[in-house]
C-alpha cells in the first residue's frame, strides 16, 4: 500500500498526510500560500527568461534544425491547410495533431521563423517549471522543496533544450506532469470528503464506505491525459501506469479512514468512475484532437472506407470516419513498426532506453564549425546545440531512483512512490521494444520525475522541523552546495545548449564521456 495513516478523531488533521522532509502544517497542503506563490512566480520567470532568451536562434540558414524538419512545416500546413497536416515525403503523418497544433500557434503569432515554430515549446518548458514546483511543493507540504525543484527544472539541460526547439517532446512531458498533479490534488481532495464523512461519523454506514462524488480533479488528469496521447501515443503509458496510481490513492485512503472493505469499496465506488475519467476522457479528448481531420476532405487516409477498405465486415456499423481513422493509424502504427536495427535503420545519434536515466548518449541537434563560423575570438569556432541531462542531476538518477524505491516499499512513503509510477510510465515502457530506433529525446519527459524524486531527496537531507539545530543547518548546508553545483554545471553547458560560438578546444572540453562524442 501507499500509506499506513490511520487517524483518530482528535488528530485526524496531522495525521491525514504523510512524513514529509519538512514537519507538516495542520490540513492537507502547505499554509502559506501567498509565499508559496511569490516563490513559484519568481523561480517561473527565471525559467521564462532562460528559455525565451535568443529563442530564434540557432537555425540552419533560416530553416529548421533536426527534426523541427518535420514537425515545423507541418505546423505551417496546419495554419495555412485548414488545420490538418501532411508530410509528402513520408506519405503520412507519424504523430497524433495536437502538438502541431500548438506549433501552429506560434507560427501564427511570429510567422515561420525559429520565434514561430519554438515559442510554444518555450511556452510549455516554463509551464512545466511552474507545475513540477506545485506539485514537489504539495507532495512534500513545503514550499521550500517546490521551489527548489523548480530551480532544479530551470538548470536541467534536456527540459532546457526541448523547450527552445520546435519538437513534440517537451508537449508530452508537460500534459503528463499536468495530470499527475491533477491526481495529487484529487488525492488530497479525497481525504478531505473522507476526513469530513469519519469526523461526522458515518464512516461505518456502508462496509465499502461512502461515495466520493464528482471528482473534477481527476476528470482534469484525463483530459491532460487525452492531450498527451493527442500528441505522441507513448500518452497511453501514462494512462495505464496513472489509472493504477489513482486506484492505489482509492484504496489507501478507505483503509486510513477505517472503511471495513477497502479492496471491494474501491472496486464497487471508485474504479467505474476511474475508468470513465483516466480511459474513456482521454479517448474522446484523443479523437477530437483530429476534429480538423474528421471535417476535411483531403486528410490522409480520410476516405479510406470505400477505397482502400471495403465498406462491410465486422465493423460495419462504425461510422466510416472512425474505421478510416483507425486504418490510418494501423498505417502509423506499421511505420513505427519497421524502424527497428534489424531492418537496417541505424543513426549515429541513436541510443537504447538503459542509457537514458544518467544522459550517457546524449544527442547532437545542431554543429557548425569551420572559419565561416565566428565569434569565438579564434580563427576557427563550433557552434552546436546538443540535448544532454545537466550531469550533476542525471548521474544520480540511479541512486535517487534507489532510495525512492527503497522508502516505497519499506517506508510505505505515497510521495515517493508517486515521483516513481511517473518516472516508470516514462521509461519501463520502452524497455520491451529494444530493437527499436531509438533516441534520447524519448527521455524528456523522465525529466520532471526525475527532478521530483531528487527534490524529496534534498528534503530527507534537509531534515525534519523536529531535528536538532546542528542536523538542519548541515542539512541545509549540503542542499545548498548541491544546488549550486547543479546550477554552475548548467552554466558551465550553456554554449552547447544554445549554440554559442566557442573555440574547438572549448567544444572538446564540453564532450565528457566518450559516449557524448
Amino acid at each position: 500500500m501507499l500509506t499506513d495513516e490511520r487517524p483518530t478523531p482528535s488528530a485526524r488533521q496531522s495525521s491525514v498526510v504523510s512524513p514529509a522532509p519538512l514537519a507538516p502544517p495542520p490540513g492537507f497542503g502547505p499554509v502559506d500560500r501567498a509565499r508559496g506563490w511569490v516563490v513559484t512566480l519568481f523561480v517561473t520567470a527565471i525559467a521564462a527568461i532562460t528559455r525565451f532568451t535568443m529563442l530564434g536562434y540557432p537555425t540552419d540558414a533560416g530553416t529548421p534544425v533536426f527534426d523541427e524538419k518535420h514537425y515545423a512545416p507541418q505546423g505551417w500546413q496546419v495554419l495555412t491547410g485548414g488545420w490538418i497536416e501532411d508530410n509528402p515525403g513520408y506519405g503520412l503523418v507519424v504523430h497524433p495533431p495536437i502538438g502541431k497544433q500548438l506549433i501552429a500557434m506560434g507560427e501564427a503569432i511570429f510567422g515561420y521563423n525559429g520565434w514561430g515554430w519554438r515559442f510554444a515549446s518555450a511556452v510549455a518548458g516554463t509551464i512545466l517549471v511552474l507545475l513540477v514546483i506545485r506539485i514537489v511543493r504539495r507532495l512534500s507540504r513545503s514550499t521550500l522543496l517546490g521551489g527548489l525543484a523548480g530551480i532544479l527544472l530551470v538548470a536541467d539541460g534536456v527540459t532546457f533544450v526541448s523547450s527552445r526547439l520546435g519538437m513534440l517532446d517537451i508537449f508530452l512531458a508537460l500534459f503528463a506532469v499536468a495530470a499527475l498533479g491533477c491526481l495529487v490534488v484529487d488525492r488530497d481532495e479525497v481525504r478531505e470528503r473522507m476526513a469530513r464523512v469519519h469526523d461526522e461519523g458515518r464512516i461505518g454506514d456502508s462496509e465499502w464506505g461512502p461515495r466520493l462524488g464528482v471528482r473534477w480533479w481527476r476528470f482534469g488528469a484525463g483530459i491532460m491525459l487525452g492531450l498527451a496521447c493527442g500528441t505522441k501515443w507513448s500518452g497511453i503509458y501514462f494512462i495505464v501506469f496513472f489509472g493504477l496510481l489513482s486506484v492505489c490513492f482509492d484504496v489507501a485512503a478507505r483503509r486510513a479512514y477505517g472503511v471495513q472493505r477497502p479492496w471491494s469499496g474501491t472496486g464497487i465506488r471508485d474504479v467505474g468512475p476511474a475508468l470513465y475519467a483516466l480511459v474513456v476522457v482521454p479517448l474522446f479528448v484523443y479523437l477530437g484532437s483530429y476534429w480538423a481531420w474528421f471535417a476535411s476532405e483531403t486528410g490522409v487516409d480520410r476516405h479510406a472506407v470505400g477505397n482502400e477498405i471495403g465498406t462491410g465486415g465486422t465493423w460495419s456499423f462504425l461510422p466510416s470516419a472512425l474505421r478510416s481513422l483507425w486504418y490510418y493509424s494501423g498505417n502509423v502504427l506499421e511505420f513505427h513498426a519497421g524502424l527497428t536495427n534489424s531492418a537496417g535503420n541505424h543513426h549515429p545519434w541513436e541510443s537504447k532506453p538503459w542509457t537514458w536515466p544518467m544522459g550517457l548518449r546524449p544527442m547532437l541537434y545542431y554543429f557548425a564549425e569551420g572559419g565561416h563560423v565566428s565569434g569565438c575570438s579564434a580563427s576557427s569556432c563550433v557552434k552546436a546545440v546538443m540535448l544532454v541531462g545537466t550531469p550533476a542531476m542525471w548521474w544520480l538518477a540511479l541512486p535517487m531512483l534507489a532510495w525512492a524505491l527503497w522508502q516505497t516499499v519499506v517506508r510505505k512513503d505515497w510521495r515517493y512512490a508517486t515521483v516513481l509510477t511517473g518516472y516508470a510510465a516514462a521509461f519501463l515502457p520502452w524497455l520491451t521494444t529494444l530493437d527499436r530506433q531509438m533516441y534520447y529525446f524519448y527521455a524528456v519527459a523522465l525529466a520532471p520525475f526525475m527532478v521530483m524524486g531528487i527534490a524529496l531527496v534534498l528534503g530527507d537531507i534537509l531534515g525534519r522541523a523536529t531535528s536538532s539545530y546542528e542536523r538542519r543547518g548541515t542539512g541545509l548546508l549540503a542542499v545548498c552546495l548541491y544546488v549550486g553545483l547543479v546550477v554552475a554545471n548548467f552554466i558551465w553547458l550553456w554554449p552547447i545548449l544554445t549554440g554559442l560560438p566557442i573555440t574547438p578546444q572549448m567544444w572538446q572540453h564540453q564532450l565528457w564521456l566518450p559516449s557524448w562524442r
